[in-house]
């Protein structure tokens, strides 16, 4: 099996915006390594009796009927607010002109 490289890993560290050392790289190529080595130990395992499933557990989705219903009046939820102009909150600006 092909070994990743860290070239290789600073590339995909670039992809996802990371700015890895070089000793980072040689340790996260290791662990990667090491990761693909079990892959390779469970793709000898027998699963053909193995049911396919998504998750561990069993699971199931909880549904509520959707019902409209009043909102709090809008003078208690901008009491609440750090700062506000009539009935709207104020927030700092983030885009320039």
């Amino acid at each position: 099996m092909p070994e990743i490289t860290p070239e290789e890993v600073a590339h995909v560290a670039s992809l996802a915006h990371l700015a890895l050392p070089p000793e980072e790289l040689a340790r996260v190529g290791h662990e990667l390594n090491r990761i693909l080595v079990y892959f390779q130990e469970l793709e000898q395992l027998n699963t053909d009796d193995v049911e396919i499933t998504s998750h561990a557990i069993a699971m199931e989705n909880v549904y509520r009927q959707d019902s409209s219903r009043p909102s709090l009046p809008v003078e208690e939820v901008i009491a609440n607010a750090p700062d506000s102009a009539d009935v709207f909150f104020r927030v700092p600006r983030i885009v320039d002109k």
